[in-house]
């Protein structure tokens, strides 16, 4: 195992904390810190990046009265995914047609993925942004493209486009999937009716039928006001039922906010959860639809989190090269979860956190209870849960979502447990269908493992490793 030691963990916000002097010595020393609604690709030399919304665009400014950064898309780049540098905008300002559209005064939720050329022509990359203003559906995603992440990127149009008034969608949150014919598509929405998905022309990247709208995949009561947002879609061609498997952000951006889980065996739907239940029913109570992966949590002896959500999944193939699209399908690839989170005690302190997200034998998505901290890849064990085993005995730290959470001052947060394992029966922490890595333990500073995945009445649990069994 490769886990970074303690002395040289990095900080959990990432970067310095205290943010002081000139501008400049600010944004380098930003880390993850501000970076909201994150989407991480990898270079071709092996270098992440990842594009985020303009969360320090606008009037704000640092100590010294410096401006913060522009709007057009912030952008950070890591060697490891651990360590993030500011690296600026990817655009100069908001393009013109969608500031025209939508009089966006900066840019939101940037998808960015690897585009197949044409027979002979060489891969390229397309950024879709959105652009709108706070709870309006006067909103539009629109294209740029470039020839490497660093730019420069050219913009090529508005692809999808609606006015309040006139359409019930909201053209925002883009995410952008290929099927098993592999054509692309894209999945957009923000509260109003829903969450769409479209189908893309593959040789523009804009849709393949101009002015479509797509079709309804997920949904959610006016009684909540239709929170739904920041649907991420992943294909995994070798599943049999668990096809395409979508990440759904619930709730309040600034206290609730939490991420779900459904899958279906077609692109377009119907989308399940674990019990069952269709993403488009809104005659269940609105709170029992979708299977929640990540809520506000506390670990034990660490800080308390609020609002995870909005995220990205990225998949890095076992050789190293490159990204792929499909989670799941590249052998060993390893997959990872890319999200934004807020401290409890100060929400308008959001960070974005990338941790390892794995499959279960029965094909659903866990993700980990410790953000990624350069362990590597290492090879997850599927362990059902069925029995003893000394590998695994010891004191572990338990977030079970079957537990109530607190209803604090700036939303709810579930708390860890510790449960005595004596022999390692995972089964006496609630486990049934978990995968066991290799993790590094925030709160310790030390290496470990951690488990992950849901209990036998389909609820998510894990738990980290925190010290051999009491006796």
């Amino acid at each position: 195992m490769t886990t970074a030691s303690a002395p040289s963990a990095p900080a959990l916000l990432g970067g310095d904390q205290t943010v002081s002097g000139p501008a400049a010595t600010e944004l380098m020393s930003l880390g993850t810190r501000h970076a909201h609604d994150p989407t991480v690709v990898r270079g071709d030399d092996g270098t992440y990046f990842m594009f985020c919304t303009d969360a320090l665009g606008g009037p704000r400014t640092s100590p010294d009265g410096a401006p913060h950064p522009p709007a057009g898309v912030h952008v950070r780049t890591s060697p490891d995914l651990v360590t993030w540098t500011w690296a600026g905008t990817a655009l100069d300002g908001v393009p013109a047609e969608a500031q025209a559209w939508t009089g966006a005064p900066g840019l939101w939720a940037p998808e960015v993925v690897r585009w197949p050329g044409a027979a002979g022509d060489p891969a390229c990359f397309h950024m879709y942004y959105s652009a709108s203003t706070f709870g309006s559906n006067t909103s539009a995603i629109g294209l740029a493209v470039a020839d490497s992440l660093a730019g420069p990127w050219t913009t090529s149009g508005l692809v999808v486009r609606t006015r309040a008034g006139e359409q019930t969608q909201n053209a925002i949150d883009a995410a952008v999937t290929w099927d098993g014919d592999g054509s692309p598509w894209l999945t957009y929405g923000s509260f109003f009716s829903g969450i769409y998905t479209l189908r893309l022309d593959p040789s523009t990247g804009l849709a393949l039928t101009p002015g479509d709208l797509g079709v309804c995949i997920a949904r959610r009561a006016h009684s909540v006001e239709a929170a739904v947002e920041g649907v991420f879609i992943v294909h995994r061609p070798e599943a049999r039922t668990h096809r395409y498997v979508m990440f759904a952000s619930y709730d309040s951006l600034f206290s609730t906010y939490n991420v779900r889980v459904a899958t279906s065996e077609h692109i377009t739907g119907p989308y399940r959860d674990r019990a069952g239940n269709l993403m488009t029913d809104t005659d269940l109570p609105p709170g029992s639809v979708g299977t929640p992966v990540l809520v506000g949590h506390q670990l034990t002896g660490g800080p308390a989190w609020i609002g995870p959500g909005h995220n990205s999944v990225l998949t890095v193939p076992a050789d190293g090269t490159g990204d792929t699209g499909d989670a799941g399908d590249a052998g060993d690839a390893a997959d990872f979860m890319v999200h934004h989170v807020r401290l409890a005690q100060d929400p308008t302190e959001h960070t974005a956190q990338v941790r390892r997200l794995v499959w279960t034998a029965s094909g659903w998505p866990a993700v980990s209870p410790q953000p990624y901290a350069g362990e590597g890849p290492g090879v997850p064990t599927t362990v059902h849960a069925g029995g003893p085993d000394p590998r695994l005995a010891g004191v572990w730290d338990v977030l079970d979502l079957r537990d109530q959470p607190v209803a604090g001052p700036t939303g709810p947060v579930t708390a860890s447990r510790l449960v005595d394992v004596v022999d390692g029966d995972l089964r006496r922490t609630g486990a049934a269908d978990v995968v066991v890595l290799t993790a590094f333990d925030w709160v310790a500073g030390r290496e470990t493992v951690c488990f992950t995945g849901y209990t036998a009445d389909e609820t998510a649990i894990s738990g980290t490793l925190t010290s051999p069994a009491l006796r």
